[in-house]
C-alpha cells in the first residue's frame, strides 16, 4: 500500500478496494473452473450441437499463456445478467413491494444522473445485500440454474460465443469478467462451456451470506484488477491475451491486454477503439443503442429486482 501514499485517503481507499475485489474475483473464479473442468470432462463425449465458429485471426493454436477474456453484459448477453436475474427472483416473490420501490429510485437515479455518487451507491449496494443475508449460497445458485434456462439462454449473442468458441478450440482458456454475482457468472459460464467466471464475490461463512462484499463490485477498473491478478496465478503473457467488452467503463481492461476487440460498444467505446485501431464488432441489428432493453411488461418491478440483485449473489469461502 505504500505506493499508494501520494493519493488522498479517500482514492487510496477506494484503490485498495479495487484490488481486493480484483483479487477475491480471482482467486473464486480459479476455485469455480476447477468445477467447471470437470464437469467438461464427464460431458466430453455428448456430441455438440454448436457450429464450429470462424477463428479470430490472432489465437495462436496451443498457446498456453494466452487467453481471452469477455464481459459479459451487452457482450456476451443482451441486456444485464442481473435484470434477467431479478426478473427470476421477482417472480419468485423474493422481494417485498416496498424493498422494490425502494430499488426502482435508486436504479431510476443512477440511469437518469449519468454519474456515480459514492455515497449513493454504497447506499444501494447496502440495501441490495440486506435482502440476501441470511441466505445460503445454494438456495441462491439453485435458483441461478433454473433462472439462466427461463430468461438468459435465448439471449446469448451467437456473434460473440463464436469468438469465445475459437478461442477454446485453440486450446485458450476463456473466462466471463463481470459485475454480475461470482455465482450466477459461473452459471453462465458452464453453460457456455467456459474456462470459468471472475465476478464480484460476497461474503459467506458456511455457506450463509453475511450481508457483505468482499472488496467493492468487480467493475471498471476492478475488473483489470482481476484480470491482472488471474493472469499473474495462471503464468499468462497479457500482451498475448485478448479482451472483449461493449462498454467504455471497461476501457482498464481492453488497454491491458494485447488484443482488445470492442463489441456491440456504446459511443464512447466506439470512438476509443476507432482512434486506436481496435477491432471492432457489432453483432446488432441496425446498430441498436448498447442500452439495456427493458420490456414494459416488466415494469418498475422487475427493474428493481434487477438492481437488487446486482451485488447479492456473491461470496467469499472460508
Amino acid at each position: 500500500m505504500a505506493a499508494l501514499g501520494w493519493l488522498t485517503p479517500r482514492r487510496r481507499s477506494a484503490t485498495a478496494r479495487s484490488v481486493l475485489a480484483g483479487e477475491a474475483a480471482a482467486e473464486a473464479a480459479r476455485k469455480s473452473s476447477l468445477q467447471l473442468e470437470r464437469e467438461r470432462e464427464e460431458a466430453a463425449a455428448r456430441p455438440s450441437e454448436q457450429e464450429t465458429p470462424p477463428e479470430p485471426e490472432f489465437p495462436v493454436v496451443g498457446d498456453v499463456r494466452a487467453a481471452a477474456f469477455f464481459d459479459l453484459d451487452n457482450t456476451v448477453m443482451q441486456g444485464a445478467a442481473i435484470f434477467h436475474f431479478g426478473r427470476g427472483l421477482y417472480k419468485r416473490k423474493f422481494f417485498q413491494r416496498r424493498e422494490l420501490t425502494r430499488f426502482a429510485w435508486q436504479q431510476a437515479w443512477f440511469r437518469l444522473a449519468g454519474v456515480e455518487d459514492p455515497e449513493h451507491m454504497q447506499d444501494a449496494r447496502e440495501s441490495a445485500l440486506s435482502i440476501v443475508k441470511g441466505h445460503r449460497v445454494s438456495e441462491l445458485m439453485s435458483i441461478g440454474e433454473e433462472i439462466y434456462d427461463e430468461y438468459m439462454a435465448d439471449r446469448i449473442w451467437p456473434g460473440t460465443r463464436g469468438l469465445a468458441q475459437a478461442h477454446l478450440d485453440a486450446g485458450q482458456k476463456v473466462w466471463l469478467v463481470t459485475a454480475a454475482p461470482v455465482e450466477t457468472a459461473t452459471i453462465i459460464a458452464r453453460r457456455l462451456g467456459l474456462t470459468g467466471a471472475l465476478g464480484t464475490v460476497a461474503e459467506s461463512v458456511d455457506g450463509v451470506y453475511t450481508g457483505r462484499l468482499v472488496g467493492e463490485p468487480l467493475h471498471g477498473p476492478a475488473k483489470a484488477e482481476a484480470v491482472r491478478a488471474l493472469a499473474a496465478a495462471e503464468g499468462l503473457d497479457l500482451r498475448r491475451c485478448a479482451a472483449y467488452s461493449d462498454s467504455h467503463n471497461d476501457i482498464p481492461m481492453l488497454t491491458l491486454v494485447g488484443h482488445p476487440y470492442a463489441i456491440n460498444p456504446d459511443a464512447k467505446l466506439r470512438k476509443y477503439a476507432k482512434a486506436r485501431d481496435w477491432r471492432l464488432r457489432d453483432y446488432r441489428t441496425g446498430r441498436k443503442a448498447a442500452k439495456v432493453g427493458i420490456p414494459a411488461a416488466a415494469g418498475l418491478g422487475a427493474l428493481a429486482g434487477g438492481t437488487a440483485a446486482a451485488v447479492a449473489l456473491h461470496r467469499r469461502r472460508h
